[in-house]
């Protein structure tokens, strides 16, 4: 069925990035829609179109749930820009009929506004300018108590004449950013209960990456609380990264192993080297380019730029560390922002805790830590993890 556009209560997504692509914009594009119509399952039946660098979502049924979609259009990834519209015919007071009557509690409730065009359809008989000027005109009669500010505004109403229709709708709320989930790749990140990686998962996930999450179990040292916890963060990630299936790998033997064999001091390093070696074969299995950590540099004693360098030696698979030039308090801004602050922070162990050292190497050379490895069966304790490791998926 043909929209009807003299009344037609809408969805718009302004694309970031993407509209900086060349050649190859149209698969961003692509990626993009195809995100969109995934997350839009939950919420009716729509029709989705991208043109001139906007994304249209028109609902099929009357039922659609618009807010409950509008909400979810603001945590998908390459959109700046997210608004409810009304589209109408592509005539002046059409246009002015559309914009009174759709906006106007919010200029009822505004203290000043003014009129922005966009006039994407050079055909119609107006200019951008005089568009605004009739419109705001013409809103500035009807309501009288509201005045004109064309450069610090309260509201902006804005008008877009394109090739199908007028669209009309207030000031737009800011969308997640970045690049479309999937369009750059997939990498697998390890995902432990604390603050900083859920953190560094959005962050590459942001710019377009899939992730498959990685989490090192070590029962019974850490709590099934504490795995929980950990689930908890990677069904909050989805609301941004969509469908995750997170792998969950015991380690309880290889730490066992670690503390029997290993001096004290190299417990973390030696720990940090295996979770490298098994998500690399994680990332072998799914297709993946890269490993994420949420390493800082120098936050803790195996994140020393010497610790780093030994922690990467065992792996080709490039290392993408998004916060480690970041301060704490940004890092926990982000964190609160992507609502995965508040579990970071509940009081459940990981593995990283388990077989702490009193005095850790910081700056550890890679032929000594070789030299300790070598009383460990490395491979057959990175086969056994992986033979054993659990899959839970999520999907929205």
């Amino acid at each position: 069925m043909a929209a009807d556009y003299s009344k037609l209560d809408m969805i718009m997504l302004k694309q970031g990035e993407i509209v900086l692509k060349g050649q190859n914009r149209r698969s961003f594009e692509n990626k993009l829609i195809s995100n969109v119509r995934r997350r839009l399952k939950d919420f009716g039946e729509f029709d989705v179109y991208s043109t001139q660098s906007t994304v249209y979502i028109e609902p099929k049924t009357e039922n659609c749930d618009m807010d409950g979609a509008l909400d979810a259009m603001q945590h998908v990834f390459g959109v700046v820009g997210v608004t409810r519209a009304l589209a109408c015919e592509k005539d002046r007071d059409a246009i002015f009929e559309a914009a009174r009557n759709y906006l106007r509690d919010e200029l009822l409730s505004a203290k000043s506004f003014k009129v922005e065009t966009k006039r994407a359809d050079k055909t119609f008989p107006m200019s951008s300018i005089e568009i605004s000027k009739y419109i705001g005109g013409l809103l500035s009669d009807e309501f009288a108590d509201i005045e004109v500010d064309v450069h610090d505004p309260e509201l902006t109403v804005h008008v877009e004449v394109r090739e199908k229709a007028a669209y009309v709708h207030a000031n737009p709320l800011p969308g997640a950013g970045g690049m479309p989930v999937g369009s750059n790749g997939s990498a697998v990140t390890l995902l432990s209960g604390g603050i900083d990686s859920p953190v560094s998962s959005y962050m590459i996930a942001r710019r377009g990456i899939h992730l498959v999450p990685v989490h090192f179990f070590s029962f019974p040292y850490t709590s099934e609380q504490a795995k929980q916890k950990v689930l908890e963060l990677t069904e909050k990630l989805t609301e941004y990264c969509g469908r995750l299936t997170i792998e969950i790998v015991p380690f309880t033997h290889i730490q066992e192993e670690i503390r029997d064999k290993c001096p004290e001091e190299y417990f973390t390093l030696i720990m940090r080297r295996f979770m490298m070696r098994i998500s690399e074969r994680i990332a072998e299995m799914n297709g993946c380019r890269a490993l994420v950590t949420g390493e800082n540099l120098g936050q803790v004693a195996s994140q020393t730029m010497e610790a780093l360098r030994v922690t990467e030696e065992c792996v080709s698979l490039p290392i993408l560390r998004p916060l480690i030039g970041m301060d704490k308090r940004d890092i926990i801004e982000i964190a609160r922002k992507i609502g995965t602050f508040e579990t970071s922070i509940l009081p459940y162990e990981d593995c990283c805790t388990v077989f702490t050292p009193r005095h850790p190497r910081t700056k550890p050379r890679i032929e000594d830590v070789l030299e300790v490895e070598s009383a460990l069966d490395v491979e057959t304790l990175v086969q056994e993890a992986l033979s054993s490791r659990e899959q839970v998926r999520f999907n929205i």
